[in-house]
């Protein structure tokens, strides 16, 4: 048979779209898990660890293009089998203890199974940058199987999450480059926002502490 470019693409379209739904199930999964962690937090210890979550799904252009750039096959099982960022959820914790408490009540739960984690806090990259990344998969449930699907979830303090937005929209604004001296300048923000971290986790114990 000769082979059609166009039907082929056709075909992952209509297979993206099957696979997006499924995407987009793990991350209602995965979101609705975090709030009734959060909102038990609440209940039992009078705090709500989570400030907010986002969520996003990667454009199927952007799955291409990481796709080529990887020098992989454009193709369904190619996604599945080589992408584990394709549903995002971003858990914006409120002190950096929460951080660590909802990764490991999250990766606790039956039903999750874990893949990967990479501990950005710990060890931060080069140019200041702080998260916790797990990559996990939860099952999705449908009328005629039982899917597992990979999410990535990734866990930061408001003041990390402050940082890394801000360094994001500098890095894209103009022609994908930061002066060094900016980088430096970033850099020093990274670090003086770490320290901020620190110090409210601190008063956030002695608070506790401190009730009666």
């Amino acid at each position: 048979m000769e082979f059609d470019p166009i039907e082929e693409i056709s075909k992952t379209k209509k297979g993206f779209a099957v696979q997006q739904q499924l995407y987009q199930a793990a991350i209602k999964e995965i979101r609705t898990k975090l709030e009734i962690l959060d909102e038990e937090f609440q209940v039992k210890y009078d705090h709500n660890p989570i400030h907010h979550i986002e969520s996003r799904l990667k454009s199927m252009d952007s799955i291409v293009r990481k796709l080529r750039d990887r020098g992989l096959e454009v193709n369904i099982d190619s996604i599945v089998n080589n992408l584990s960022d394709v549903a995002g959820v971003r858990v914006i914790c409120n002190y950096k203890d929460d951080v660590n408490s909802i990764a490991k009540f999250l990766l606790n739960q039956d039903d999750i199974t874990f893949i990967k984690k990479r501990d950005y806090i710990s060890k931060p990259k080069d140019n200041g940058y702080r998260s916790l990344h797990l990559i996990i998969a939860v099952p999705i449930f449908l009328y005629e199987s039982t899917e597992l699907v990979r999410v990535e979830v990734q866990l930061r303090t408001i003041a990390m999450d402050f940082w890394a937005s801000l360094e994001h929209k500098l890095k894209y604004k103009k022609e994908n480059e930061v002066s060094k001296n900016l980088s430096h300048r970033l850099q020093r923000c990274a670090i003086n926002l770490a320290a901020v971290d620190e110090e409210m986790q601190e008063i956030y114990r002695e608070i506790n502490l401190e009730k009666p």
